[in-house]
């Protein structure tokens, strides 16, 4: 994980807050349903943010051939 990028590491803490609230559901509360839904919902952030990135590199790499056939 890069420091610089700030989604990618506010996405992992918050991640890491979900899973710890999930064990304690679990552990403490005996909550096996709400826990479950709580866990893959909080996650899927982190998971919709790789998308992103994804999606974003892709987009730069076509601006960035077309910029270098433009200047050729």
């Amino acid at each position: 994980m890069k420091e610089g990028n700030l989604i990618e590491v506010k996405s992992f803490e918050f991640a890491v807050r979900i899973v710890r609230l999930y064990k304690y559901l679990i552990e403490s509360m005996r909550e096996f349903v709400l826990s479950k839904q709580v866990l893959r919902s909080g996650t899927s952030i982190g998971a919709k943010g790789n998308t992103r990135n994804r999606i974003l590199a892709k987009a730069y790499e076509r601006i960035r051939f077309s910029y270098l056939g433009c200047v050729q």
